[in-house]
């Protein structure tokens, strides 16, 4: 029986294929083997002994210490293009949000309404100009980022007779068999940032893009640029994004990641945080979440871990053995090792790297000793050691 603690409303969907027979879940669980969390903030939380696997209901991992848990041998899964459509549709409408302004003129409407003695239909009329903007139709859409969400954005874009431009450097192939032959990959962001009308951005939040949207990127831009954030906050440099828009290089930026220093700035539009706010989205990342948790649980496959390399083996032999280590040489060696050493064979072994983390699951004839799995986890560079 697997202990499995929610520390946030997953939807039943997704908790109903954890089957009660083998998962006991519940917020109010103690010393789970899983957890399966939205947006709750992990990062103080006093982790149990325990704890194998974190599964996120979403892409982002922010709330959760992925380097922690990856020096504790605990996998942090999330659920890649599961809400990729939801924030798909939340782009489309950012896009048209960014091009007429149609939040301000509503609030502009109501306002007159609510004015005494004003003819609400003459006055829209006369003032309906100061909201007026450009059509989407031919101008050039630059999309940040081709993953899931990206790849949708842009194909979407030329749908709308868009001239789309894309940039990703980590661009997979299985990302690229996604995007539609039309959108123009370019391996230099700055070269998109002087082609595009609009940029909408779909990158993670990590060392390498926190506040890569600053005065240089922007320099790079045409004047009047239309920006869409529905990826992170962080992504922009806060200080040069109000610099840019004062001087009319940026005309409008819209985001899901409303803060304190920009959500007032003339031109900001933000949102709630409404890109995966649909109820088919947050279905789908329960479903995903819980499948890729419990396959893990029972199985030991690793699919979708931001912290450890995806692993997958169907199973044979009598006892699996799965083994989280640095990677470093000998260790392979060393693990196959103590358990020969007792004449078991090794009937199916994998193993996979994602830098300094690696992760080996062995199929094995009999089940090992105990002095071998002693061995096995006093072994330089073993992180944690699962017999299944």
């Amino acid at each position: 029986m697997f202990n499995v603690k929610t520390m946030n409303k997953i939807a039943a969907v997704g908790l109903n294929r954890l089957p009660a027979d083998n998962f006991n879940i519940g917020d109010a669980v103690e010393n789970e083997d899983g957890i399966l969390v939205r947006s709750a903030k992990l990062h103080d939380y006093n982790f149990p002994a325990s704890l194998l696997a974190i599964a996120r209901a979403g892409a982002g991992t922010n709330n959760i210490p992925v380097d922690k848990c990856a020096d504790a041998g605990i996998v942090v899964f999330n659920t890649p293009g599961a809400n990729a459509n939801a924030v798909k549709e939340l782009v489309l409408c950012g896009l048209l949000l960014a091009s007429r302004d149609v939040a301000g003129g509503i609030a502009w409407v109501k306002e007159q309404a609510r004015t005494e003695g004003v003819d609400v239909p003459a006055v829209v009329e006369k003032g309906k100009s100061a909201f007026a903007g450009p059509e989407l139709y031919r101008k050039t859409l630059g999309v940040v980022g081709l993953g899931a969400i990206g790849a949708l954005v842009a194909n979407i874009g030329l749908s709308m007779g868009m001239d789309v431009y894309g940039y990703d450097p980590f661009l997979s192939v299985d990302a690229a068999l996604r995007l539609d032959r039309h959108v123009k990959v370019v391996k230099d962001v700055n070269e998109l940032y002087r082609s595009s009308d609009y940029i909408t951005l779909h990158v993670p939040a990590n060392a390498q893009t926190k506040g890569s949207v600053n005065a240089a990127a922007f320099a790079n831009m045409k004047d009047g640029v239309r920006i869409v954030n529905m990826a992170r906050g962080e992504l922009v440099n806060d200080d040069d994004l109000l610099a840019a828009l004062a001087s009319g290089k940026v005309a409008r930026y819209v985001t899901d990641f409303a803060d304190n220093k920009v959500v007032l700035a003339d031109g900001v539009v933000a949102l709630p945080h409404l890109g995966a706010s649909t109820p088919e989205s947050e279905d789908n990342c329960a479903v995903m979440a819980a499948d890729e948790l419990r396959d893990y649980l029972e199985n030991g496959n690793i699919r979708n871990s931001v912290n450890y390399p995806s692993v997958s083996m169907d199973r044979s032999g009598v006892q699996r053995l799965c083994v989280f280590h640095k990677n470093i040489p000998n260790i392979l060696a060393s693990v196959t090792g103590a358990v020969s050493k007792d004449h078991i064979n090794v009937e199916n072994m994998t193993n996979k790297s994602k830098g300094e983390y690696a992760y080996t699951m062995l199929d094995i004839s009999a089940p090992a000793a105990e002095a071998a799995l002693a061995h096995i986890k006093e072994i330089e560079g073993v992180i944690r050691v699962r017999v299944i």
